[in-house]
């Protein structure tokens, strides 16, 4: 066991997963793999994001510490395989962190929050060569709205944007009267696709986070519903039976009960 002095330390953590997937370490870590952790990766991100919706720091610290674990595991997984080991993951880090900061660690000056994102996109081009897509680095098993707004930033930061907000907002119109004259199921996903699309490059525009914007909206339809579902129990109704305009006065009146707390 460590010594409780030591629990607060980073080698502490790299000394217990190593142990854990020791010959006589524990039975479930020694038969993970980098492909069988991929689903609680992803997990742990997700609850990490959700401590942070909750504004609660108590689980956000737990939740970061979860989520270390895990990248903790995929790095011992890496040096027993001979891969790479977490010292190369951190100077990995290290390094790209100092270059990619030259008006920190070095003495280039900006002047804006936008220079400096502007010049992180082209040290990250230098770094992918001129061959490479400057779209090629963005993860495709992201969420979609997620990645619209993701590939539609990084071609912003290299001036393919519109001038200002009109812009775009007609094509929003525009892309809502081609969905209203679509003829067929295949033509509807197409411009709904177009629609989301055009949606997510006015929210980027707007520095608004579409993934937290719509789980926020997905937690407040969430909140009012179960509101609406305790209110027929209490009243010992059942709400499938309930005709339409009976359901939408009582969601009214749960979004003015939700609204008291």
């Amino acid at each position: 066991m460590p010594d409780s002095a030591d629990m607060g330390q980073f080698a502490t953590l790299v000394d217990i997963i190593a142990r854990l997937r020791a010959p006589d370490g524990c039975p479930w870590d020694r038969k993970q793999t980098h492909q069988s952790l991929r689903e609680y990766v992803l997990e742990e991100c997700y609850e990490v994001l959700d401590a942070l919706d909750e504004n609660d720091p108590v689980k956000l610290k737990g939740e970061l510490g979860d989520l270390m674990l895990q990248i903790l595991l995929q790095a011992q997984i890496a040096q027993e395989a001979g891969e790479f080991e977490i010292r190369d993951v951190l100077t990995g880090i290290n390094n790209k962190l100092i270059y990619r900061h030259p008006h920190v660690f070095s003495n280039v000056i900006v002047n804006s929050a936008e220079e400096v994102s502007h010049n992180w996109e082209q040290l990250k081009q230098k770094e992918r060569g001129d061959n490479t897509s400057i779209l090629a680095s963005v993860p495709k098993n992201m969420p979609s709205l997620a990645y619209s707004q993701e590939i539609q930033g990084r071609v912003a930061r290299v001036g393919f944007d519109w001038k200002n907000d009109d812009g775009v907002i007609d094509k929003l119109v525009e892309e809502v009267k081609e969905f209203k004259e679509t003829q067929s199921p295949e033509q509807q996903a197409e411009e709904f696709g177009d629609l989301m699309f055009t949606l997510a490059n006015i929210a980027r525009r707007m520095h608004i986070d579409l993934e937290t914007t719509l789980r926020e909206a997905n937690n407040k339809f969430y909140r009012r519903f179960t509101i609406m579902e305790e209110l027929c129990r209490q009243r010992r109704l059942k709400f499938a039976d309930l005709s339409f305009d009976e359901q939408n006065s009582l969601w009214d009146e749960a979004k003015r009960l939700n609204q008291l707390k």
